[in-house]
C-alpha cells in the first residue's frame, strides 16, 4: 500500500476531500484564464528570435561588421547608431519620421546600440523597443515639469546624490549604450560622453569615508558598466577599503541594451569585490533574449545578485498580461523583479505616463496570481528629491476591530485575523 492510500499516513486524503480540492483548483485556474489565452502570443526576445536574427544580419551588412564583431561590446559602442541616415537604412524611416527625430535631437540626444536596434520590429512603430529608443514629435510638443531637486539639492559632495540615511549614489559617467526616450535624466545628459575623473571620484569616496552611517553605495550615471573594467575595479576596491561600506551596487541597463558588455573578464573582476548587487532595467519581454540570459548567468556565476527595476510605460508594459509575462521571463533567467517605477511627469516623457491606478491594478493581478518571488514593489517617486514611496492595493480594511484585523485576501475574501493588543 502506498503512503497516500494508507489512512494511517499523515499524507492520506479521503477521495471526497480530493474532489473538493479539484474543484478549488479549477476555480483558481479560472482566475488566470485570460492570461493563459494570450501568454504564448506576447512577443518575447525568445519567440521573436527568427526576426531578430534577420535584423542582426541586415545591421551587420549596413555597418560592415562580422559575427565576431557582434559579440564584442566595444564594436557596438564604436558603431552606436546616432544619425538618421544610418537608422533609415535599418528601419525604413519615412521623411516625416526623419524630420521628427532630427527636431527632437535638438533638445535631447539619442543613440541606439546595434544590438538593441536588432530587437526592433521594423514594420511596427508601436514596437516596445522602438518606442523606448527612437525619438518622436511628442518629445518637443509636450510640456511637463522640470525636477532638478534630486541632483541640485541633494549633492553634499562631487558626484554624490544622497536621498536616504544610510546609502547614496556616485554618478560615475553620463555614458549609456543607448539613450532611453523615457529617461528622467535625459535633459541632463550632455552632448559629449564623459567618464568623470579620478579626482572627482576621490572627492566622493572621501565624503563616504567620513560618513560612517553610509553602508550601501550605488554606482550609476549614465551606466556603471560604461566604465572600463580597470576604472570600475579601482572604485570598487576603494569602497572595499572603507570598513563601514557593506555592499556595493551597480546601476546598468546594459543587460537589456548591450548584454555583450558582461564579459568573463568583467565578471572575474566583480567576483573579487563581493558583495556586489546589480540592478538593471528590463521593461518589455522582448528585451529578454538569449544574450541577456547569458549575461545574467555570468554575473550569477561571479556571485553578483541581479535585480530588475522596470518603469511603467504607456503602450509598452502597462498591460496586466504583458507585465506578468515580463516578470515570468525575469524569474526564468534568475533576475528578481524588484521595483516598478511610475514614470515621472517631466517634459518630453509625459506621453509614457499612465495613471497610478494602472500600476495598482498590475500589482493586484500579480499578488496571489503568480509566485510571490515574481511580484515587484510599485513605486512613485516623491517630488523635490524626497525619495521612493511604495504603493499597494488596499488589503487592510479595518486595523482594530475588537482586537482583530479585518482584511481581504488576494482573491477578494474578507477575513478576520487575531491580533495582539497594543500595550497600555
Amino acid at each position: 500500500m502506498t503512503v497516500v492510500n494508507d489512512p494511517q499516513s499523515p499524507m492520506y486524503i479521503p477521495e471526497k476531500n480530493r474532489e473538493i480540492a479539484r474543484e478549488r483548483a479549477a476555480e483558481r485556474k479560472s482566475r488566470i484564464k485570460g492570461y493563459l489565452e494570450v501568454r504564448d502570443s506576447i512577443p518575447t526576445g525568445t519567440n521573436r528570435r527568427e526576426r531578430t536574427e534577420k535584423s542582426k544580419a541586415r545591421i551587420l551588412e549596413i555597418l560592415g561588421g562580422t559575427g565576431d564583431d557582434w559579440n564584442d561590446h566595444r564594436w557596438h559602442i564604436g558603431n552606436v547608431i546616432k544619425d538618421t541616415s544610418t537608422l533609415s537604412r535599418i528601419l525604413d524611416l519615412n521623411d516625416k519620421e526623419v524630420a521628427e527625430i532630427e527636431k527632437a535631437a535638438r533638445l535631447c540626444r539619442w543613440a541606439v546600440s546595434p544590438y538593441y536596434a536588432s530587437l526592433i520590429d521594423p514594420s511596427n512603430r508601436s514596437c516596445p523597443v522602438y518606442m523606448q529608443s527612437i525619438p518622436t514629435s511628442r518629445e518637443y510638443i509636450e510640456k511637463g515639469t522640470e525636477d532638478h531637486y534630486a541632483i541640485k539639492y541633494n549633492s553634499p559632495a562631487p558626484l554624490i546624490t544622497r536621498l536616504y540615511p544610510d546609502r547614496l549614489i556616485i554618478n560615475v559617467t553620463n555614458i549609456c549604450a543607448m539613450f532611453c526616450r523615457h529617461c528622467l535624466r535625459k535633459k541632463d545628459i550632455s552632448s559629449k560622453d564623459m567618464i568623470y575623473s579620478r579626482d572627482n571620484v576621490r572627492a566622493a569616496l572621501d565624503y563616504i569615508a567620513s560618513s560612517p552611517e553610509i553602508r550601501d553605495v550605488l554606482l550609476t550615471g549614465g551606466d556603471a558598466l560604461a566604465l572600463p573594467d580597470n576604472y570600475l575595479d579601482w572604485i570598487l576596491g576603494e569602497l572595499d577599503d572603507i570598513r563601514h561600506v557593506e555592499i556595493k551596487r551597480l546601476g546598468s541597463r546594459m543587460l537589456a541594451t548591450l548584454p555583450q558588455r558582461v564579459t568573463p573578464e568583467l565578471c572575474g573582476m566583480l567576483a573579487r569585490h563581493k558583495p556586489v548587487y546589480l540592478n538593471t532595467q528590463f521593461n518589455s519581454p522582448m528585451e529578454i533574449t538569449p544574450e541577456a540570459e547569458t549575461a545574467v548567468d555570468r554575473l550569477i556565476g561571479a556571485g553578483v545578485i541581479v535585480g530588475n527595476q522596470s518603469v511603467l510605460l504607456r503602450g509598452i508594459n502597462n498591460d496586466v498580461n504583458v507585465m506578468k509575462k515580463l516578470v515570468h521571463e525575469l524569474v526564468r533567467i534568475r533576475v528578481r523583479p524588484y521595483y516598478i517605477f511610475n514614470c515621472k511627469k517631466l517634459e518630453g516623457i509625459r506621453h509614457f505616463r499612465v495613471p497610478v491606478s494602472d500600476g495598482l491594478n498590475i500589482i493586484e493581478n500579480l499578488r496571489g496570481y503568480t509566485s510571490g518571488l515574481a511580484v515587484p514593489t510599485f513605486i512613485i517617486t516623491a517630488p523635490e528629491g524626497r525619495g521612493k514611496t511604495p504603493m499597494a492595493p488596499a488589503y487592510l480594511l479595518n486595523y482594530n476591530r475588537n482586537g482583530k484585523l479585518l482584511f481581504r485576501t488576494w482573491a477578494g475574501d474578507v477575513c478576520e485575523y487575531e491580533d495582539e493588543l497594543l500595550d497600555e
